[in-house]
C-alpha cells in the first residue's frame, strides 16, 4: 500500500503484465522498465492469475495477451471490467488478424497493439490508456476501418462466432484434438464438441477439414 502511494506521488504508471510466455513477458518488461514513468508491479501467466493480481493491486494499466491458458485475454478483459468499469486495459498481442482488434475494443479494452510495435509506441500506448484515452496501432485502426467498410463478407461470419468459439476454431485449425482443447481451456470435452457443432452451423461448414480451410483463408492463425 505504501509503495502504491509513493508511485502515485511520483506519477508512476503502475502496470500489471499478463503474458503466458516467460521470455516474451521478460522482453516486454525490459522495454517498459526503460521508461522512467512506468513500473511493472505484477506479472501473470494466464487470465485467471491476471484477475487475481488485479483484485489485489488495482494497477493503473493492465496489459493482456489474447492467447493465454485457462482464460484468454478477451475473457479476462470482460471479467476485469465487471470488477472495475474504469480499468484501463491494453491488449498487446502477436495477432495481426484484423478481427482481433475489433473484438478487443468490443470487449472493453482501451488499447490494442501488436508485439512488433516499437518501445516508443508501447510506452505511448500505456500513457494514453492510463489517461483514459483510446490507443490503436496502425493495424488496429485499419481493422476498425475495414469492419465499417465491409458490412457483408466473411468478416460477418467470423463476427457471428463468440470469443470462445473463435478460440476453439483456431485450436482445431492448428490440429488440436478435442481432449487437448478441453485440457488447455479447462472445459469438458462435451463443451468443446458443443462449441464445434455451433461453429460448423454458423459457418455452414461440415467437418474439420472445411474449418481448417476457412481459418486459413481468413487468416485466423497466430503469426
Amino acid at each position: 500500500m505504501e509503495r502504491r502511494r509513493l508511485d502515485r506521488r511520483m506519477n508512476m504508471i503502475r502496470v500489471l503484465l499478463a503474458e503466458d510466455h516467460g521470455l516474451v513477458r521478460a522482453g516486454i518488461k525490459s522495454l517498459l522498465e526503460k521508461s522512467p514513468d512506468i513500473r511493472v508491479v505484477a506479472e501473470a501467466s494466464d487470465g485467471l492469475e491476471a484477475i487475481a493480481q488485479f483484485k489485489a493491486l488495482r494497477p493503473d494499466v493492465v496489459i493482456l495477451d489474447i492467447s493465454m491458458p485457462n482464460m484468454d485475454g478477451l475473457e479476462a478483459t470482460k471479467y476485469i471490467l465487471s470488477i472495475d468499469q474504469s480499468a484501463a486495459i491494453l491488449i498487446v498481442t502477436m495477432y495481426l488478424e484484423k478481427q482481433y482488434a475489433v473484438r478487443a475494443i468490443r470487449a472493453g479494452a482501451l488499447g490494442y497493439i501488436t508485439k512488433g510495435a516499437s518501445a516508443s509506441e508501447l510506452h505511448a500506448a500505456i500513457r494514453n490508456v492510463a489517461a483514459g484515452k483510446r490507443y490503436l496501432s496502425e493495424d488496429g485502426l485499419d481493422a476498425v476501418a475495414t469492419r465499417v467498410a465491409s458490412p457483408t463478407s466473411a468478416i460477418d461470419l467470423v463476427d457471428s462466432l463468440s470469443d470462445r468459439e473463435l478460440q476453439i476454431l483456431r485450436l482445431i485449425a492448428r490440429g488440436r484434438k478435442v481432449k487437448a482443447i478441453s485440457q488447455e481451456l479447462a472445459i469438458s470435452t462435451k463443451t468443446v464438441e458443443t462449441h464445434r457443432a455451433r461453429i460448423l452451423q454458423k459457418l455452414s461448414l461440415h467437418n474439420n477439414a472445411e474449418l481448417c480451410r476457412f481459418a486459413f483463408e481468413n487468416a485466423l492463425f497466430e503469426s
